[in-house]
């Protein structure tokens, strides 16, 4: 890990993100949201600190995060709502076998078969 290891801190309640489990910048990373290019400079914040993501993951590992207002699972669309949450969970999967994986990997490693697809094609 880059930024985690190093105690970078939440762009949003300004505590320490203290591991890759808990990483809103390695989670978009993972799922293919954010470009590696941009990994080393993309502001950091726990998934927490990010609602609109986190209410996405369904582990039995993540406390359920609901929010209220237009972004909130009731008022999206019921497929976008089953597509996403099951890319988000399964990111959020892969950053607990990240963070038990011995040693250190190479970044490109780290996202989803489908994130390097879509990293490999632009």
């Amino acid at each position: 890990m880059m930024k985690c290891d190093e105690g970078y801190r939440c762009d949003v309640c300004g505590q320490d993100v203290t591991s890759i489990v808990e990483s809103d910048l390695y989670l978009r990373y993972v799922i293919g949201e954010l470009d590696p290019e941009t990994l080393h400079t993309a502001a950091e914040r726990h998934i927490r600190c990010n609602p609109v993501l986190a209410q996405f993951i369904d582990d039995q590992r993540f406390e359920p995060v609901v929010i209220d207002g237009p972004m909130a699972l009731a008022h999206l669309d019921g497929e976008f709502v089953a597509q996403r949450r099951q890319l988000v969970s399964r990111g959020y999967r892969r950053l607990r076998e990240i963070a038990d994986w011995p040693g250190d990997r190479d970044l490109t490693e780290y996202p989803l078969p489908e994130a390097i697809r879509h990293y490999r094609s632009q």
